[in-house]
């Protein structure tokens, strides 16, 4: 006990050195949503040392799952000014961007619900959820209103944010909420979780991960999933395609999902014939969101620098419910939604990792391709721009491809969590989202 207190204080002594030497200006606090549904939200103002807050753009950050928390992992392991280690991020996207981490949906991180009942069950709910938060957060923070205001997302994070931007377009055209929303950023995100899994098998054959019996394999239980969308047997589809992902574990050797060439030697040891899929999405999709260092520093020196958190209430503690809540809704596509986007003149980017897994490049440009944005035929006949790799000259470090208000960017060398494996290149595609380059 006396060793774990020994622990928590020096961890609070460090927090507080780390602190001293990233002096950027904070804000957080809870917006009540709903009855019994509460969200929580951080800010970090940019801390640049060539402009002020006001002439920079304000983003607004959203973590995958559903249940991981942007609060903990997307800014303590991606994009935030100080990393798990409490030491400060030279790639922290608090350089050039003021940035609103919220963890969402409720249940999520710091975020909590009085019970079960009010979790949300599909996008709708967490958009409707967020505008409310939102009409808080530039209520009270009146400064950002006319800010440039852009959503930044990864994973199924990426289906929220199409939802929510479409309902904060409608809000703001009906004045009920004030902000100068600028544009939605997709990262390797959920928008058409079947033309992901359908591109699994080719994906991993054409990287030699793969053998001829393995493809059939994947490939049939990716059928499975594709006939339980087909039927709108939505949750049926979410157990098949847990199923799946234990057939490319197997035939893999336990390739990790969010980074192939990084292997995750947890993912067979963990894993058993008897293991239901709910416990399975846990080990793969929110345990690696909530590793013990990112959950003892959650629940330790950021809880009490935050000083606002219900006792009864657990970084995290929600997280299973949450996905468990949302497994109805998981498989459903949201590709109509980027069309309405689109349509509406929205601003929009989809930006992918090259070895990314769960979400593979391959899914993405196939649900690009399905898109009726009247545009699309002439950017398909498109050729995109390389860009230079910031850490290595002469070295390409992406490729892109703009036209009218779609972008795509190809990051090279990056999985899933595109800022922590190519921190650099994900700042400059930040600036180049936010016309700072």
């Amino acid at each position: 006990m006396a060793r774990c207190c020994i622990g928590a204080f020096v961890a609070a002594l460090l927090f507080t050195a780390c602190l001293n030497t990233v002096s950027g200006k904070e804000a957080w606090d809870y917006v009540d949503v709903r009855d019994g549904a509460h969200m929580f939200w951080w800010l970090y103002y940019a801390n640049s040392s060539s402009a002020g807050f006001q002439d920079l753009p304000l983003v607004m950050w959203l973590q995958g799952g559903p249940g991981g928390s942007s609060c903990g992992f997307g800014n303590f392991a991606e994009i935030g000014p100080l990393d798990t280690d409490l030491q400060p991020r030279e790639t922290t996207w608090v350089k050039a961007a003021s940035v609103l981490f919220v963890d969402n949906p409720v249940g999520t991180g710091y975020s909590y619900t009085d019970s079960y009942d009010a979790l949300t069950k599909d996008v709708a709910m967490i958009a409707s959820d967020m505008m409310v938060l939102l009409q808080h957060f530039f209520s009270k923070k009146n400064e950002f209103q006319s800010i440039p205001f852009y959503i930044f997302s990864e994973s199924y994070g990426g289906k929220m944010a199409a939802a929510i931007s479409l309902e904060l377009t409608k809000a703001i055209q009906k004045g009920s909420i004030k902000c100068n929303f600028a544009g939605v950023a997709l990262g390797d995100s959920w928008i058409s979780p079947i033309d992901s899994v359908l591109t699994w098998g080719p994906y991993l054959y054409s990287t030699s991960l793969l053998d001829d019996f393995g493809l059939g394999e994947v490939m049939r239980a990716a059928k499975d999933v594709q006939k339980a969308i087909e039927q709108e047997q939505y949750d049926t589809a979410t157990q098949l395609w847990s199923v799946t992902e234990n057939v490319v574990e197997q035939n893999t050797n336990g390739v990790n999902f969010y980074n192939i060439l990084t292997q995750n030697s947890d993912m067979l040891k963990s894993s058993t014939e008897n293991e239901d899929y709910l416990s399975a999405l846990k080990r793969r999709h929110v345990r690696p969101l909530h590793g013990r260092s990112l959950d003892e520093l959650m629940n330790g020196p950021i809880r009490e620098k935050l000083g606002i958190i219900p006792k009864n209430v657990t970084w995290g503690g929600q997280s299973e419910q949450v996905f468990s809540s949302m497994s109805g809704d998981f498989m459903k596509p949201v590709i109509d939604i980027v069309d309405e986007l689109l349509a509406a003149g929205v601003n929009v980017t989809v930006y992918n990792g090259q070895l990314d897994l769960i979400v593979d490049t391959m899914g993405q440009e196939l649900w690009v391709k399905k898109l009726k944005w009247d545009g699309l035929q002439k950017f398909n006949q498109m050729k995109w721009t390389a860009l230079e790799d910031p850490q290595s000259t002469g070295q390409t470090g992406a490729f892109y491809k703009t036209y009218k208000n779609f972008t795509f960017y190809w990051i090279l060398k990056a999985g899933h969590m595109i800022p922590s494996d190519q921190g650099p290149m994900a700042l400059r595609m930040l600036k180049m989202v936010t016309l700072q380059e």
